[in-house]
C-alpha cells in the first residue's frame, strides 16, 4: 500500500516540483536520492519518508517544501511501541529531499533453522567461521519465550544521508533485520546461558575456567558459567552476554556497510549515512553511533550522555595513523601530519608547529618538501574535513566517494564499526517523563544537551501523563526549538541565533514503558 503511495508522489514530483529560490546541481527525484535517466540502475528503495508516518501522497509532497519547513509528526491514532514519540523537518535547502531516514520497528529473534542460516555466516574466515557454526549447528532446539514467537527485540534507528538519500534509506530498511538475524545465531545462549550448548560464557564475564560446569562455578563462583573442553582451543576468555549482543551489533553495521557496496552493482544507492540505533533486549539498552548524531537519557532531569561524535577531530588520530600505515591511500596529494595552518614554499627550513598520530600536544619540526602537501584534516569544529571533502568519519556508504577531481578514495579512512554503549533498564527506576533522546545533527548543532533536556523535561511536566501522544508533542517541541522561526534573515531562535538549517530527525522515547509493555 506504501510503496504505491510512493510511486503515485513520484509521478508528481518528478513532473517539475522543485521549492522556491533554490538551486541543485544534482537532479534528485524520488527514487532514493538517484537521478533517472535512460542509462541509470533503478533504486534499491523508493524515495519516502518512514512508513510509520503512513503519508499520502499529497503530504509526502508537502514534506520537501523548502520554504515552509512542515514539522510531520506521528498521527493521533498511530501508536507505535512504548508510546515512541517523533517529529522531523526538512532542510532549509541544502538538498532537495530529506536525507534523514528512520525506523521503530518490534522484532523477535529466533533461533535460524539449518535450512534457512543467514548466508553471512558462510562468507566469514577462519575460526570466526568454525566458531559461530559450533554455536548454531550445536543448538538444536528452538527458543519458546512468553508468547512462543521468540527473544522480543526493540529497534530504534535515525540515519543521516549526505549526498544523497540512498544509502540512508536502504539502512533503515535493513539495518534492524541485520541485527535481529545475527542476534539468531546466538539465541540459545541468550535464553538460558546455563543450558547453552557449549561456549565460555559468564553473565558478568567472570574469570575464565576451563572445566565443566560443575567446576565452573565453584571456581568462578558464577553459577552461570558454562564452558566445554570442546572449545578449549576456540577461546581463552569468559564472554559475558552484554559483548556478546555489542559484538553482534557491531557486526551488524559491518555486514549492513558491506551490503550496500555489493549492491551498488546493481541498484542507484547514492551517498553514505551516519548511522545511529538503539535496541532494547532483555533489560538492556544498546546504544551504537556510527557518525555525528546523537542520544541522550534524560532521567529525573539529569543529562546521561549515550553517544560520542565521530568527526575528523575526534578521530585525528585514528586517520592520521591510518595515513602514516598506508602513505599510498594519500595519493602523494596529502600528508598525514597536521599544522596550526597552511605551509607556504617560502617556509621549507624553518621550524614549525606539528602534531602526527603519536601526539596530543604540540611540538616543532623542521618544514620539508613532503610537509607542503595539503593536510588529511583540515579546518576546524564542523568545519573540520577528511581530504578537504567530509565532516564525519564513520558511518554507512560512500564506498564511491572521491577527492574532488581526483582519483583519491575516501571510503578507507571512514569506519562503519559504531561505539555501543550500555544502559541497564533494570537495575535503574525510571518515572514517566524519563526518556531517551535522539536526534540527527541537525538538532545538536544548535541545542546543547542540558538545553534538549530542559526543553523536554519542562514539555513533559506540563502534560497530562496519560496522554498518548505526549512523548510526540515532546519530539515536535523541542525539533521547532531548533529549526526555529521563519525571518527576513532566515531561520532564526528566540534569542536571533541562527536556527539549523540542517535536516533534523527526533525520538524521544520513554523508559519507564518497558515495564509495562516488552
Amino acid at each position: 500500500m506504501m510503496i504505491s503511495k510512493v510511486k503515485n508522489a513520484m509521478s508528481t514530483l518528478v513532473g517539475g516540483m522543485m521549492p522556491h529560490g533554490h538551486h541543485h546541481h544534482h537532479n534528485h527525484h524520488l527514487d532514493g536520492g538517484q537521478t533517472c535517466g535512460a542509462d541509470s540502475l533503478p533504486p534499491r528503495f523508493p524515495y519516502g519518508r518512514p512508513d510509520f508516518l503512513d503519508l499520502t501522497p499529497e503530504l509526502l509532497q508537502y514534506s520537501t517544501e523548502h520554504a515552509s519547513r512542515p514539522v510531520l509528526t506521528l498521527k493521533r491514532d498511530s501508536r507505535l511501541h512504548w508510546r515512541t514519540g517523533y517529529a522531523e523537518v526538512i532542510n532549509a535547502g541544502k538538498s532537495m529531499l530529506n536525507e534523514d531516514q528512520a525506523s521503530c520497528e518490534k522484532l523477535f529473534v529466533k533461533k535460524p533453522s539449518g535450512k534457512h542460516r543467514n548466508s553471512s555466516m558462510l562468507e566469514d574466515n577462519g575460526d570466526r567461521c568454525d566458531l559461530h557454526s559450533a554455536l548454531v549447528d550445536a543448538c538444536s532446539y528452538w527458543i519458546v519465550w512468553q508468547d512462543g514467537t521468540g527473544i522480543p527485540l526493540h529497534f530504534w534507528g535515525v540515519f543521516d544521508g549526505h549526498a544523497g538519500s540512498g544509502a540512508a534509506i536502504m539502512a533503515s530498511k535493513l539495518l534492524h533485520r541485520l541485527i535481529r538475524d545475527r542476534l539468531g545465531e546466538v539465541c540459545h545462549l541468550l535464553e538460558n546461558p546455563t543450558s547453552a550448548p557449549p561456549i565460555c560464557l559468564a553473565k558478568n564475564g567472570s574469570p575464565y575456567q576451563a572445566d565443566a560446569k560443575k567446576g565452573a562455578a565453584q571456581e568462578t563462583g558464577d553459577p552461570d558459567a558454562v564452558t566445554d573442553a570442546s572449545v578449549r582451543f576456540h577461546m581463552e576468555k569468559v564472554v559475558s552476554l552484554e559483548s556478546l549482543v555489542m559484538g553482534v551489533i557491531e557486526t551488524a553495521f559491518t555486514q549492513m556497510d558491506d551490503l550496500i557496496e555489493k549492491e551498488k552493482t546493481s541498484y542507484a544507492i547514492s551517498g553514505g549515512c551516519c548511522a545511529l540505533a538503539a535496541i532494547y533486549l532483555m533489560g538492556k539498552l544498546y546504544v551504537a553511533n556510527a557518525g555525528d548524531s546523537r542520544a541522550i537519557i534524560i532521567r529525573n532531569n539529569e543529562v546521561i550522555p549515550m553517544t560520542n561524535e565521530f568527526t575528523p577531530e575526534s578521530e585525528r588520530q585514528r586517520l592520521q595513523y591510518l595515513g602514516f600505515l598506508r602513505p599510498e591511500l594519500l595519493g602523494n596529494e596529502f600528508t598525514h601530519i597536521e599544522f596550526p595552518r597552511r605551509i607556504q614554499h617560502s617556509e621549507l627550513g624553518k621550524k614549525m608547529l606539528y602534531r602526527d598520530h603519536t601526539m596530543t600536544g604540540w611540538a616543532y619540526k623542521t618544514i620539508v618538501e613532503d610537509d607542503l602537501k595539503f593536510p588529511l584534516i583540515y579546518g576546524e569544529g564542523k568545519k573540520a574535513r577528511v581530504m578537504a571533502t567530509i565532516g564525519v568519519t564513520r558511518g554507512l556508504g560512500d564506498h564511491d566517494l572521491k577527492v574532488y577531481n581526483s582519483n583519491i578514495y575516501i571510503k578507507p579512512f571512514l569506519s562503519c564499526v559504531p561505539e555501543v554503549k550500555v544502559y541497564n533498564l533494570d537495575e535503574n527506576k525510571h518515572g514517566p517523563d524519563d526518556v531517551l533522546v535522539m536526534g540527527t545533527d541537525g538538532l545538536w548543532d544548535v541545542t546543547t544537551d542540558r538545553e534538549a533536556a530542559d526543553a523536554v523535561s519542562a514539555y513533559l511536566s506540563g502534560c497530562d501523563p496519560s496522554d498518548p501522544m505526549r512523548y510526540t508533542l515532546a519530539a515536535q517541541d523541542l525539533l521547532m526549538r531548533s529549526r526555529g522561526v521563519l525571518k527576513e534573515r532566515g531561520w532564526r531562535l528566540p534569542n536571533e541565533r541562527l536556527g539549523s538549517g540542517d535536516d533534523i530527525t527526533v525520538f524521544v522515547i520513554p523508559l519507564a514503558r518497558q515495564e509495562s509493555e516488552t
